[in-house]
């Protein structure tokens, strides 16, 4: 499938309100690296902003301290195995306040464990998907994400 078919014409002018805010909750630069990468070789023009733990994320979701003017993102991706606060605490912290439930949350982690699987789901992950192990196959998922989540999905205004 080429870029027009996709809907992403590289000759058609992007409009600001194109462009999708999403927050990337990671603690591995190096899969930040390549998850930004994907989305930018994929040729998405979605905004990714990237913390490193799920305190970093509530304050960044919450626009509090370093993140005041912060934007309210689209969509959540989630790793599990974060530092100071797990990615599901954050589940359950973004699943208790009535301003973030709405907010997909897609798990993207290294875990394939059937437990991690269920659990995500029972805190109402909007969709889990394992980190792949070539680099490539990062293109892929940020495409399937811009094509389903970001194009086709109908999401709720976050401003």
């Amino acid at each position: 499938m080429d870029d027009r078919e996709r809907g992403t014409d590289p000759t058609r002018e992007i409009e600001p309100s194109d462009v999708a805010d999403i927050l990337l909750v990671d603690q591995s630069p190096g899969d930040v690296r390549l998850i930004e990468e994907g989305f930018a070789d994929g040729s998405i023009v979605n905004q990714v902003h990237a913390v490193a733990d799920g305190e970093s994320a509530l304050e960044f979701l919450r626009k509090e301290g370093e993140y005041e003017d912060a934007p309210s993102p689209k969509l959540i991706l989630l790793d599990l195995h974060l530092p100071k606060l797990s990615g599901e605490a954050l589940l359950a912290e973004l699943e208790d306040d009535p301003d973030f439930r709405q907010t997909p949350v897609i798990v993207l982690t290294s875990s394939s464990a059937e437990e991690d699987v269920v659990r995500s789901y029972d805190l109402n992950a909007n969709a889990y998907i394992q980190k792949p192990v070539e680099p490539m196959d990062f293109v892929t998922i940020a495409r399937a994400i811009e094509d389903f989540w970001l194009a086709l999905v109908e999401l709720p205004c976050t401003e």
